[in-house]
């Protein structure tokens, strides 16, 4: 109320001074009263026009942006003009405020690696992020209030959104057929959704493959239970003579080795996953591995196939040497049980322009078709079951090769023809390779460049004050010491390669 007194004060001095200029106009015509009285109306009319043009003003800035200052002139209309525009002001910086926190907010659910999208009660769409959009096949600016199910057409989805029911998730196929998606909504506000997809198309095939796997392991476990409980329920319930109970001895140690063989390729595809990559610092002699794999290959084959084993001269691997011999005796095993009698397998070390290396197991055996080479590194895949089993394999070597090839950074490459035989090929990095020869040139080649630098400082000295020669001395020891130092590189760790030639 601070406001009135003066304002009142202010409506009866104009009053006062028109009254006065009237009631002295009065009296030279002699009428004072009625010039008193003409002249306090005008004052009051006068003042009255002074008020409005003032809230005028107000009101036209009130109708415009509010970019400018509200009018200050007079002392009521300017104090409102202030306390309107403080007032507008604050609710612009709160209304900035609060888009800042949506646009947080947003950008949040934006980088959210699962998929968010608002539903108004029509099902039309709020807003969505991009997951969302690449999950549901939607564009976030274009199908914006746009009803969902006329964009997504999936039955099961439909039928989902049309029942109401939410308690659990949906899963369908996505756009295209790129995997499969699942679904979950959330009721909130007056009737809105809050729909929230994840891709789990990975998460659906580990579960198929852990499906599978436990299958496989079941499957091939029970087939020798089996034989061996039959075998036992007949040594209990008939009289066998000596060479009959040999018999059955011999074919119940061929499937009690047959398990052991297969819990200790499973016990050693664990090991593999769960153990740290082999350092890049123990290195293994290339041809003292190919020995050993070597004695191994002539002990299966018996004599019944050419076994040829190009052995390299000083040359070495860096890693593991337990798992380098078993990627390699998996290899040669397989070569020996799958190729007839009378062919041959062929073992050797390949050098590389880059540096690199590679040992090929070469047979000409039946070889493999075209269909099977993806899928020849998954666990229990065989591309003839009942033949793998006879020739006593459990399904696992060849994953058991390609995990020893990512602990090891390296590639397994697979070239085979049907009728032609078939090569792996198993495919080191650089960095893991060594030989003598590169040893003894890299050996050479450290006097010459200390020759180099010895020179090169001295002319330097022979012109260089001593400041610059103290400058340039730590400089010098620090390229000895690069020049000194082994370089290393850090290992790709790549996927397998499968390629099929025609």
């Amino acid at each position: 109320m601070e406001w009135l007194i003066p304002r009142i004060l202010s409506s009866l001095l104009w009053v006062l001074l028109t009254g006065s200029a009237g009631l002295w106009l009065g009296n030279l015509y002699g009428l004072p009263g009625v010039g008193a009285l003409i002249g306090s109306a005008l004052g009051v009319l006068l003042h009255s026009v002074v008020d409005a043009a003032r809230a005028e003003r107000l009101v036209q800035w009130l109708r415009g942006k509010q970019v400018n200052s509200a009018p200050r002139a007079g002392e009521f209309w300017g104090e409102v003009g202030y306390r309107v525009e403080r007032s507008v002001r604050r609710l612009e910086r709160s209304v900035i405020d609060e888009n800042e926190k949506l646009a947080q907010f947003l950008s949040a659910i934006e980088a959210s690696p699962n998929g968010v999208m608002l539903l108004d009660a029509g099902d039309q769409i709020e807003w969505c992020n991009s997951e969302a959009a690449d999950h549901f096949g939607l564009d976030p600016r274009r199908d914006k209030r746009q009803r969902v199910t006329n964009l997504v057409r999936a039955p099961a989805f439909v039928a989902y959104l049309q029942r109401g029911a939410f308690e659990e998730a949906v899963v369908f196929p996505g756009p295209g057929s790129r995997g499969s998606v699942s679904v979950l909504v959330r009721r909130y506000g007056q009737g809105m959704k809050l729909v929230l997809s994840q891709d789990v198309t990975e998460r659906e095939r580990n579960d198929a493959m852990r499906r599978d796997f436990v299958a496989n392991v079941s499957h091939e476990i029970r087939t020798p239970l089996t034989v061996l409980g039959g075998f036992i329920e007949t040594m209990v319930n008939l009289q066998l003579s000596d060479a009959e109970r040999r018999r059955v001895m011999e074919l119940m140690a061929q499937q009690t080795v047959r398990m052991q063989s297969l819990v200790g390729d499973l016990l050693t595809l664990a090991q593999l996953e769960g153990s740290p990559r082999p350092t890049a610092d123990r290195w293994v002699d290339v041809a003292r591995l190919f020995l050993q794999v070597q004695a191994d290959a002539q002990a299966l084959s018996a004599g019944r196939h050419q076994l040829l084993f190009n052995a390299p001269v000083d040359v070495q691997l860096a890693g593991a040497e337990v798992e380098l011999i078993s990627a390699v005796v998996n290899l040669v095993t397989n070569a020996v049980r799958y190729t007839p009698a009378g062919g041959s397998v062929t073992v050797s070390w390949l050098n590389r322009s880059d540096g690199s290396g590679e040992i090929d197991v070469q047979d000409d055996g039946p070889g493999i078709a075209r269909e099977h080479l993806p899928r020849l590194t998954e666990r229990f895949y065989r591309v003839d079951g009942s033949r793998s089993r006879d020739t006593g394999g459990t399904g696992l070597g060849l994953s058991i090769v390609k995990h020893v090839m990512l602990r090891h950074g390296g590639e397994l490459e697979v070239l085979s023809e049907v009728g032609k035989g078939s090569t792996f090929k198993l495919q080191f990095p650089s960095s893991r390779v060594r030989s003598s020869a590169s040893l003894a040139a890299h050996a050479a080649t450290v006097p010459a460049t200390l020759a180099a630098t010895l020179a090169a400082t001295h002319a330097a000295t022979q012109a260089a004050t001593p400041a610059a020669i103290l400058a340039a001395t730590p400089t010098q020891a620090e390229g000895a010491n690069v020049l000194s130092a082994p370089a290393q590189n850090p290992t790709a760790q790549n996927a397998p390669v499968f390629n099929a030639t025609r």
